[in-house]
């Protein structure tokens, strides 16, 4: 009697063993299909690549957001033109265009037309741009107050205290009645053109960078589009002012590739502009920014 029953639990481990064997066979040849589909299929991405004439690499340097995200939405598209991009992220406004101008990198998108003509005549160097690609709307955002209305005597508004990004924000104050500067300031304000303020109001002058950091601080910032996507706010709904699409300001201060000049003609740069004007990139612009990015149109 024992040993019948002994015989029946072989039988049933032996019946388990060649169940499960079974089993994991299939589970492996599954896999090994599916292993042999996804090799086949990036053999099959990778030979589309392969047939593509490689025409050379194109270096850029930028800030961060939005112009490397756009620049890497930009690549996917080059690369099928044969075209290499490779980005490099600053998070200053002074060594993207000390490294083009030395050569190091081909060309830089972080800037506009007045803050290039400002750094070409104050540090010598000869830069220019070769592409007008957006525009972000500059913006007051909240600090400690979070209305406009709000504003005291003896409040503090930080601002970029980089020269042409001062002047844009003291005019935008003064487009919405916190101060008045002198007749004929415009584009070169400094805080030393502010005629009237009604308010006691202290300018705090940073460094671009740094101005959303010290929100918690001070009543309101004035931010660049980058920084103000950078600290997580949104031109439609956080500003509590900002420069209209159809401004002037907004025109003005169109973001450029640049590239040392002598360098107009280089092909990658080329390629790279026609690509940033594609419609391609200005519906990504367009969807992705919540209109602190807004496509430059000629």
């Amino acid at each position: 009697m024992k040993k019948k029953i002994l015989a029946g639990i072989l039988v049933s481990v032996l019946s388990l063993g060649v169940l499960t064997g079974c089993g994991s066979s299939a589970d492996e040849s599954t896999t090994a299909a599916t292993e042999d589909k996804q090799t086949t299929q990036e053999a099959s991405e990778s030979g589309d690549d392969a047939n593509v004439e490689s025409k050379g690499t194109i270096t850029v340097a930028a800030s961060a957001t939005p112009h490397a995200e756009i620049l890497a939405a930009a690549k996917p598209i080059l690369a099928k033109e044969g075209w290499d991009l490779e980005v490099t992220e600053y998070d200053d406004y002074v060594l993207p265009n000390e490294v083009v101008e030395g050569g190091e990198i081909d060309a830089n998108y972080f800037q506009h037309i007045p803050y290039l003509d400002s750094f070409n005549e104050e540090k010598g160097t000869h830069l220019v741009q070769v592409g007008k690609i957006h525009y972000e709307p500059f913006g007051i955002y909240p600090g400690t107050k979070k209305s406009l209305d709000d504003i005291a005597d003896g409040d503090t508004i930080a601002v970029p205290n980089d020269t042409t990004n001062e002047a844009r924000a003291l005019l935008l104050l003064q487009d919405n009645g916190i101060i008045t500067l002198k007749d004929g300031a415009g584009l070169e304000a400094t805080v030393n053109d502010i005629a009237e303020n009604p308010h006691n109001i202290k300018i705090e002058e940073l460094a671009a960078e740094q101005v959303a950091r010290v929100a918690d601080e001070v009543a309101y910032v004035v931010l660049n589009g980058n920084y103000a996507l950078q600290a997580g706010f949104s031109v439609a709904k956080d500003s509590l002012a900002y420069e209209k699409s159809d401004s002037e300001a907004a025109k003005t201060y169109v973001n450029v590739i640049v590239v040392k000049e002598g360098n107009e003609d280089n092909e990658g740069v080329k390629a790279l502009v026609d690509v940033l004007k594609s419609d391609e990139i200005k519906d990504f612009i367009n969807k992705t920014y919540d209109g602190a990015v807004i496509p430059f149109e000629e």
